[in-house]
């Protein structure tokens, strides 16, 4: 693909001001639309050393409102950003509707200059390919423009350049050992870019090259891009909404099954033993036991680096908050974070559904712990019909996704169902409504909830088997007996945190 491109395409002074004068205003035009109409934008510029990146990144945004754009110069990763998986940084600058975010290389370094540098080992190439498609994939479906621009120049080119910023004392810090050492082993790393281009050039995401050994034929051609690319999701947006394809029917009572639906539907939840149960002398006893080994095990996790995510689900007066607590209770509180999920806030929806979720991820070393999760997407939005029937059933695959990224970048990730039966939350719920110390827990909304007891139900069970993996499994929890509830999480904590450490010590 790169060896064959025409380098020497140029434009003259006057065919580039001719359309640079056509495309600018444009340009400025589109910005404003892809605002009024909530369209986010990313522009990611990759290409080689010295290709001119941030020339071109600074001819583009005299075209733009500067209130309305951020640019994000990518370099090695800082101490925080590698204490996270490698997309962290880049779901934490995402931008909000109707905003753009360019950024000065991207997510692709992981796969480019880190695996050219070794940084990326090569059993770990596969994986961040995969992660980055992902990635890209969950983005474009959500209604992110996605333009990926790639800089091409030659060897000869590339020297040439490198060598004229060296020879100025005003410049020659832009110059690395790095890039001399690409420059000098240019066939290698143009094979890296090569199979980069192959690899990730998706229809929904597909990769423009721009011959830059020429600037004013490069700015031209990216503003084209620019332009044909805003113009074209404006037109789909309009288009979509003039007939109405945004507003898709309510969630409605499900079809005739199928065998394969019978299966997805097939009831976990009524496996679950809820006869089961301890003592109150036997949960004191227990209790204490696990609590010192949770105390130790977390000095563990620091130590060793190991982030842990736990995330709790479960049907109200489950007994979430109560097993959080007890978890919690001999922990470092510097070392651990609980998080409690509530509808999102205008921010919040302004972006992805998972970026609050991405952004709130521990570092390694930390717990985190999410009273609610990612899983109101196929769950209370499913149900509620705060999303359509089209993005709840793609989020089974995105949060496998995002979790096999977690486990990737070495977290424990562990998931709990709180169960209990109806008659058991009915019971919880009046004895709050008793108790003045506990009736801000209870509220008609919860009431309003057990109507749908048989929806969600049915929602939780294919939840279950669609994304209980190896990598992030489901633990359905008996939860009629509160005892029986808090030491089976405390339990399974403690083993999953063990079997880590063990295997740790294998590796040593």
């Amino acid at each position: 693909m790169l060896e064959k491109l025409d380098l020497t395409k140029t434009l003259s002074k006057s065919e580039y001001k001719e359309k640079i004068m056509e495309l600018e205003p444009k340009i400025g035009k589109l910005q404003r639309e892809c605002k009024d109409l909530g369209i986010p934008v990313m522009i990611a510029f990759e290409g080689y050393d010295a290709a001119g990146k941030g020339v071109q990144i600074g001819e583009l945004i005299k075209a733009l409102d500067p209130r309305g754009f951020e640019v994000h110069a990518v370099k090695k990763e800082t101490e925080e950003e590698q204490m996270h998986p490698f997309l962290w940084r880049f779901w934490t600058k995402m931008p909000s509707k109707g905003r753009i975010a360019i950024y000065d290389s991207s997510w692709y370094r992981k796969v480019l200059i880190d695996r050219f540098d070794k940084k990326t080992k090569k059993k770990e190439v596969a994986d961040a390919y995969r992660s980055i498609c992902s990635f890209e994939e969950q983005l474009t479906d959500d209604g992110m423009v996605l333009i990926k621009i790639f800089l091409a120049i030659d060897k000869k080119e590339q020297k040439k350049r490198l060598e004229k910023l060296l020879s100025s004392k005003e410049t020659s810090w832009r110059v690395s050992e790095g890039d001399l050492k690409r420059n000098k082993e240019f066939g290698e790393y143009e094979a890296i870019n090569e199979e980069m281009l192959m690899r990730t050039d998706m229809e929904y995401a597909p990769w423009n090259i721009v011959e830059a050994v020429d600037r004013r034929f490069a700015t031209a051609k990216i503003y084209a891009i620019v332009a044909q690319t805003l113009a074209g999701k404006v037109e789909e947006v309009r288009r979509k909404e003039r007939l109405g394809q945004f507003k898709e029917e309510e969630i409605t009572e499900p079809e005739k099954e199928t065998a394969q639906d019978k299966k997805l539907t097939e009831s976990i939840l009524a496996k679950a033993d809820l006869s089961l149960s301890y003592s109150k002398e036997e949960y004191r006893k227990r209790l204490e036991q696990l609590q010192k080994k949770m105390e130790k095990l977390h000095g563990e996790l620091y130590r060793r680096r190991i982030p842990v995510v736990l995330g709790f689900e479960g049907w109200d007066a489950g007994g979430k908050g109560g097993a959080i607590k007890r978890l919690t209770q001999k922990m470092d509180p510097r070392g651990y974070v609980v998080h409690p999920t509530a509808s999102p806030n205008d921010i919040e929806r302004a972006h992805h559904y998972l970026w609050r979720f991405w952004v709130d991820m521990p570092k390694a070393g930390h717990i985190t712990i999410f009273d609610r999760t990612w899983y109101g997407r196929v769950m209370v939005e499913r149900i509620e019909g705060f999303c359509t029937k089209q993005e709840w059933q793609r989020a089974y695959k995105e949060i496998n996704d995002m979790e096999h990224d977690l486990a990737s970048a070495g977290a424990i990730v562990l998931k709990f169902w709180m169960q209990i039966d109806k008659d058991e939350q009915e019971r919880r719920f009046r004895a709050r409504q008793e108790n003045p110390d506990k009736q801000w827990k209870i509220t008609d909304e919860d009431w309003r909830n057990r109507e749908k007891w048989d929806q969600y139900e049915e929602a939780v069970n294919e939840m279950l088997i669609r994304t209980s993996t190896p990598d992030a499994p489901w633990i359905v929890v008996e939860g009629n007996c509160k005892y029986y509830a808090r030491i089976k999480v405390l339990q399974t904590v403690v083993d999953a945190i063990e079997a880590r450490l063990k295997e740790e010590k294998k590796k040593r």
